[in-house]
């Protein structure tokens, strides 16, 4: 009976195994535990074949995730068997969210893990180079001012190089017609790179490390949805993308599209298009080969069969070649005639033929008299041809591995079917002995013979990895075998995170901390567990990276990767903030979160300023057990403020080893996270700042903000208002309500109770709205006004700004405002201006980016029946959690509305 059940388990996890991916270019282990549909068994295969067929091979370069023309990626990839690579020039770090409150750096990791899984659609390689998204930019000029020319061209020339495509692509001109001044950047860089990357004599310093030049044979870019009325760029090529693909079951359009819609944080989810006849059209800007007008594919003219592999021999004979390529184009052609879904493994004989031919012609490439950089290309190939037959191989043979961090109590094998994988930590630390389990499996009926497993570190360190259960097994059925190994984390591991970071957001720039990673999506996880079967004398290779289980409710069971991270993340909250002039005390936040499996105990203490003092000087903390989390409140006392910049530095102290940074978890239900470590630092500007007392203050969440955080710093602690008391409660008891980022947008009961918050302000209440988006232009507003379905941005956060009503209480009380509250800004003044109003409305404030028509419309109060109604558009949200004083003192004085004299007064009435 026992027996009977593991084998039933087996069959039903082994379905959604780990897999090795169609589009793979190199033999690497899956992050991912369940690959998805169209990325194993028979339809992965199908794919595989195509791709073995032909060495076509393109790159598309864009500035952020969600540019992409997915539709041609996955016609390019999955339809054509192409091997396609996708460079982003950034990570979208200036972009909007709303799925969660995570800005800049840590919104640059949430669209990286979001355009990952886009990618998982498309089938593409990534990559990134290392500048960052700093906001909206309108110029060309702009982009390559905050980003400098060579530091983008070398990351685009070194991607090239490592990935050597046919073709270079993008989606954009690098003209105004592309808009964003990055989407420009990205547009010329495509075309720069086209001759750039050949070019022995541009960054030699890549070709001393290893990479040789390389020459695309042609260069395209998307022809502009607007601006090309004229017929300017011709289209040369029209990629059918809304083709249907009878294995795949959609059309390459919806299967992107459907990748697409993971990218949430910019739109809140996707659609997918209705079947039909969807084309995507490109120019070509330059060609090393003969082109005609109209073409076919992008690759018309370069013999992309096998035998175009003989095209790389520059340097002299190459009759081997030639024979060898015909051999394996033979093989292979009668693998893909023989092609069964229903039995796929009848091909792997073929196949396992096709992968002994290819490694012997790499033999003879580099054993041959041809030169260096002949070898170089023609094995470079090859190398993607051998990682595709162990790929194919895989697939046909139904070959597969799971490996999972082992519980510190295995479940009853019985009912391990319907409950998955015990919970177990995510979080390795530093020295800690864990084990894991490894499940391998051969789910054909053709004989396959495992000859070893192993777990692998990235960092090659000694991990005292011990094994126990078969290592070595004849496969078949269905049978599988499983294997415990052993370990303990070095005490020197490195954290798993970000292998790029910057000091402070205005730098455009990431630092990289080890130039290995450079230009790769993220750095590896620590661990991975690989198989090594034999196949007719063939070696295969499948792996698949630890992986860590935990169960979330409406997910189930949620496999992620294990990671190595401290005994203790200790966080500070606020990380930026103010100091009024006037305070006697602040109160700082220090959160604690243990890794430590089982009990811990130490203590946290404040570095501050010279003369500053801190109650308590130092506190205790204790934990039970791994992933507890405790927060310590600090009561600070500064001395002798000024207006200038001060620190307060946090370490915890535990069994003798000193923490002082930690971590956040990025992302949201449904995202892999990934972390964002930073310094255990508060950074305080000392203010001059004042806020009415007493000040009741609700606050209408919206998609994600630090705002009420940073609040905190004026002594005003929000009330937050859930949808029912939106609908139900007694708003007249708040001085003022605020909305948080892109309320309209999130939380939907404002649109149905929007009345009920223009009575509150009619009966003398304050509404604040923040930055919004389109979905708020259905005058809620008191009075009419226009958004428009593109509205304007200032982008320059240091534009010149222009007080149109100086007179008005908002500038007044308690914070005379005045030009120098302007300065020192951050990312952009402000987004989602109003376009036009009723003359109810006063604009307080008007700003503008260079050849920008005035932008009025950012700062909006209207007086209605007893109250003050004002719509904003400047990004506090940005410049708050930042600590900038001006922005603090101008949010003062809009918070403070409801108890300032001149508005009883009636000054700036309407």
């Amino acid at each position: 009976m026992k027996r009977y059940l593991a084998l039933g388990v087996s069959l039903f996890v082994g379905s959604i195994l780990s897999a090795q991916t169609p589009y793979d270019s190199s033999v690497e282990a899956s992050q991912n535990a369940h690959e998805l549909a169209i990325n194993r068994g028979s339809t992965a295969l199908w794919q595989t074949l195509k791709k073995l067929h032909t060495r076509a091979s393109l790159i598309m370069v864009t500035a952020h995730p969600d540019d992409e023309d997915g539709g041609m990626l996955t016609f390019e990839s999955r339809g054509q068997g192409a091997r396609v690579t996708l460079l982003t020039l950034n990570r979208g770090e200036g972009g909007a969210n709303v799925m969660s409150a995570n800005y800049f750096d840590g919104l640059g990791l949430v669209r990286t893990e979001e355009l990952l899984t886009a990618g998982r659609y498309y089938g593409v390689d990534q990559y990134w180079t290392r500048v960052v998204d700093y906001g909206f930019s309108k110029t060309k000029a702009e982009s390559m001012a905050k980003w400098t020319h060579d530091r983008v061209l070398y990351d685009v020339v070194r991607v090239v190089r490592m990935t050597r495509p046919l073709v270079i692509t993008s989606v954009f001109i690098a003209g105004p017609s592309d808009g964003h001044g990055n989407h420009q950047t990205a547009g010329a860089m495509a075309q720069e790179v086209f001759k750039a990357a050949g070019d022995p004599n541009v960054f030699p310093d890549q070709i001393a490390a290893g990479l040789r030049p390389w020459t695309p044979q042609k260069d395209y870019a998307r022809t502009p949805w607007f601006g090309n009325d004229d017929g300017k760029l011709a289209v040369n090529v029209d990629i059918p993308e809304g083709n249907y693909d009878p294995v795949l079951g959609l059309s390459y359009v919806q299967i992107s599209r459907e990748g697409l819609g993971f990218q949430k944080s910019q739109t809140g989810g996707g659609t997918i298009p209705k079947a039909g006849a969807v084309n995507s059209t490109y120019h070509r800007f330059a060609s090393v080969v003969t082109s005609r007008d109209k073409e076919d594919t992008f690759f018309d003219g370069i013999d992309v069969s096998l035998m175009g592999i003989v095209s790389l021999a520059k340097s002299g004979k190459a009759d081997f070649l030639v024979s060898g390529l015909q051999q394996l184009n033979g093989t292979l052609e009668a693998a893909i005639a023989e092609f069964s879904l229903a039995q796929p493994e009848k091909i792997a004989p073929k196949l396992a033929e096709g992968l002994k031919e290819t490694d012997q012609l790499i033999q003879k490439v580099s054993s041959s008299q041809l030169s260096d950089d002949d070898k170089y290309n023609i094995n470079f190939e090859l190398q993607v041809k051998k990682t595709q037959f162990n790929n194919a191989l895989a697939q046909a043979l139904g070959l597969s591995v799971a490996a999972v961090l082992a519980p510190e109590h295995e479940p009853d094998p019985r009912w391990a079917m319907f409950l998955g994988d015990p919970e177990t930590p995510r979080v390795v630390i530093p020295g800690q002995q864990f084990g894991v389990k490894v499940h391998v499996v051969s789910q054909s009926s053709a004989p396959v013979k495992l000859q070893a497993i192993k777990i692998k570190a990235a960092d090659e360190k000694d991990w005292g990895i011990k094994s126990s259960g078969n290592m070595t097994a004849d496969l078949g059925g269905g049978k599988p075998v499983e294997a415990r190994f052993d370990l303990v984390a070095p005490k020197d591991s490195v954290y798993t995170r970000p292998y790029f970071s910057r000091p402070d957001i205005e730098q455009s720039y990431y630092d990289i901390s080890d130039m290995r990673y450079l230009n790769r999506p993220l750095p590896p996880y620590p661990l991975a567990a690989w198989a090594e079967f034999q196949f007719q004398g063939v070696p295969i290779e499948v792996g698949e990276v630890v992986q860590t289980s935990k169960r979330v409710t409406g997910f189930g069971e949620v496999l992620e990767p294990l990671v190595i991270g401290p005994a203790i993340s200790l966080n500070l909250s606020p990380r930026a903030g103010i100091v009024p002039l006037t305070s006697k005390s602040f109160e700082l936040t220090a959160t604690v979160h243990s890794n430590i499996k089982g009990s811990g105990g130490g203590k946290v203490k404040l570095d501050l300023p010279n003369g500053w003092t801190s109650r308590p000087a130092v506190a205790e903390f204790s934990t039970k057990s791994d992933g507890d989390e405790t927060s310590l409140t600090f009561q600070v006392v500064p001395s002798g403020l000024t207006e200038r910049s001060y620190q307060v530095k946090a370490v915890a102290e535990v069994n003798g080893e000193q923490y002082r940074e930690g971590y956040e978890l990025t992302g949201y239900p449904g995202l892999r996270p990934y972390y964002l470590y930073r310094p255990s630092v508060l950074r305080l500007s000392g203010v001059d700042v004042r806020v009415a007392e007493n000040l009741r203050v609700g606050y209408i969440a919206g998609s994600g903000d630090d705002v009420p955080v940073s609040l905190e710093a004026l002594g005003i602690h929000v009330n937050f208002l859930t949808a029912n008391d939106v609908a139900t409660a007694e708003l007249a008891k708040f001085d003022a309500i605020l909305m948080g980022v892109r309320a309209y947008a999130a939380r939907n009961e404002l649109k149905t109770y929007n009345s009920r918050l223009l009575d509150y302000v009619k009966n003398g209440g304050v509404l604040i709205l923040q930055y919004n988006t389109p979905e708020y232009d259905h005058n809620f507003g008191p009075y009419p006004y226009e958004m428009g379905q593109s509205p304007e941005e200032v982008t320059d956060e240091a534009s010149k700004m222009d007080i149109l009503q100086p007179r008005n209480p908002l500038f007044l009380w308690p914070n005379p405002i005045t030009q120098r509250d302007f300065e020192g800004w951050v990312e952009e003044r402000g987004s989602k201006f109003l376009k036009s109003w009723d003359s109810h409305y006063q604009a307080l404030l008007s700003t503008q980016d260079e050849a920008q028509e005035p932008q009025k419309g950012g700062l909006l109060y209207a007086r209605y029946g007893k109250g003050v109604y004002i719509y904003n558009a400047y990004a506090f949200y940005r410049q708050l959690p930042e600590g900038v004083p001006g922005a603090f003192r101008l949010f003062a004085n809009m918070v403070s509305l409801p108890k300032n004299p001149h508005l009883a007064a009636g000054d700036g009435s309407n």
